[in-house]
């Protein structure tokens, strides 16, 4: 696995936590104004943010309903103290949610947060209200993804990026190459041979600048690249040897445009939209439409559903786990009478069926000692059993079938696995029969 591969996976696995924290703090809810957001962007003076909280705590100190005063207070001093953890604002900027919501029992419980954001966050909030405000880190998921842009002709050469609504102009230069020389004879070879030339080292120097606004530290800085330009120099660019090839394998479309410069990188923006809209629709397609492929070519190096897919990732088998980003599946750990550890993963439905939390032997309870959801455990130990972790959603048809039809796991193999052999599997657990979906 590549490095580069290797960061982007991880980036959205962060991006999958973000998601299900955003969403529980969202459905949060309190009394009163007893719920503080606080988001500091790079570089913010932390001194500067403690003194707003002790004018704020002073302010709160006049607030006539006692109850709401004490929780506003209280809150307060929550915050200032998950400040204190930090000597500096970190690279990226700092979260913090502190207060008291109401559970789905009515009952009050202190929630206290603070995190660093995958990537900086440039808003500045400080709310104190009956809910959690959450918008900005919202509007940093949908932003999510860098693209690349060199927009290319006889005139000159523009490198853009484009991140999520924001667009930046990276770098440009103008060049004048001669025109075709429409004289017959030698005159006309020469200058040909020079005309040449000259476009030899324009390319030369498109492409070794592209190298210094699209690579960091040996490393892509875009997920994607589009290639612009109202002249062949893009195709020539894209077929050069010239090109790095760790760009060249980036290139996602080439478009025509009719203009050069800046007026050419928006137009190039537009032409793209629609692809820049769906690119991770499209990653997703393929990756679940490669897992079809496995099994209509009867490859048997695919598994499926919560407990065959778990046996194959304890085996090391899987190369890559595939999960829906929504599945509801807790993992329970449990102690017998022996002392011994026992674990299982339930959905809902098993939760309601009491056999699930007995001795299957003797028939005894058994005693919990951990509950957590199944996708965040496999967010931590995927790693551990030499996997690569990708979520999907259900929006494509695709993914939509995956859901539905194999249960919303699964795993592409590396090599081919007979699930009876795996801790003593009965043969109905084969983990697929063609005649049960097709």
């Amino acid at each position: 696995m590549s490095a580069t591969t290797n960061t982007d996976m991880e980036q959205n696995i962060m991006m999958w936590k973000m998601k299900k924290l955003i969403k529980s703090l969202a459905a949060a809810r309190g009394n009163g104004t007893s719920m503080i957001s606080l988001i500091l962007p790079p570089k913010t003076q932390l001194a500067q943010t403690n003194n707003m909280l002790a004018t704020e705590y002073g302010t709160s100190s006049n607030i006539k309903s006692r109850v709401n005063r004490l929780s506003v207070l209280s809150a307060i001093t929550s915050t200032q103290q998950r400040l204190k953890l930090y000597t500096k604002t970190p690279p990226n900027g700092l979260v913090v949610f502190c207060g008291t919501i109401l559970t789905e029992e009515g009952k009050e419980k202190k929630v206290n947060i603070d995190f660093e954001p995958f990537k900086p966050i440039n808003t500045s909030l400080y709310l104190c209200d009956n809910k959690f405000h959450v918008e900005a880190l919202e509007e940093l998921l949908q932003a999510d993804s860098r693209f690349g842009f060199i927009v290319i002709d006889g005139s000159g050469c523009l490198y853009g990026a484009l991140s999520g609504n924001s667009r930046e102009i990276l770098h440009q230069f103008t060049v004048e190459l001669p025109k075709k020389h429409g004289r017959g004879g030698q005159s006309a070879q020469r200058f040909g041979r020079i005309r040449e030339e000259k476009r030899h080292h324009y390319l030369r120097k498109v492409a070794e600048t592209a190298i210094q606004m699209f690579i960091t530290n040996d490393k892509v800085n875009i997920v994607g690249l589009i290639l612009a330009g109202s002249a062949e120099f893009k195709n020539d660019l894209l077929k050069s040897d010239m090109f790095d090839q760790r760009l060249a394998s980036k290139v996602v479309k080439t478009v025509d445009v009719s203009y050069g410069g800046e007026n050419g990188f928006d137009q190039a923006i537009s032409l793209s939209q629609e692809y820049l809209n769906n690119v991770k629709f499209i990653q997703e397609k393929k990756l679940i439409s490669k897992y079809f492929d496995e099994i209509a070519q009867d490859t048997g190096k695919v598994v499926y559903g919560v407990d065959d897919t778990l046996k194959a990732l304890d085996a090391g088998a899987v190369e890559t786990l595939i999960v829906w980003e929504n599945l509801d599946v807790n993992r329970y750990v449990f102690r017998n009478a022996e002392n011994e550890e026992i674990e299982r993963f339930l959905n809902p439905i098993q939760e309601q069926d009491r056999a699930n939390f007995v001795d299957k032997d003797t028939g005894a309870d058994l005693e919990q000692i951990h509950k957590e959801p199944m996708l965040e455990w496999l967010a931590e130990v995927y790693k551990q059993r030499g996997a690569n972790l990708e979520f999907i959603t259900d929006n494509s048809g695709e993914g939509s079938q995956f859901v539905k039809g194999f249960g919303g796991i699964g795993g592409l193999l590396r090599w081919q696995l007979d699930m009876t052999q795996l801790d003593g599997a009965d043969e109905d657990d084969l983990y697929y029969d063609d005649d049960d979906y097709f």
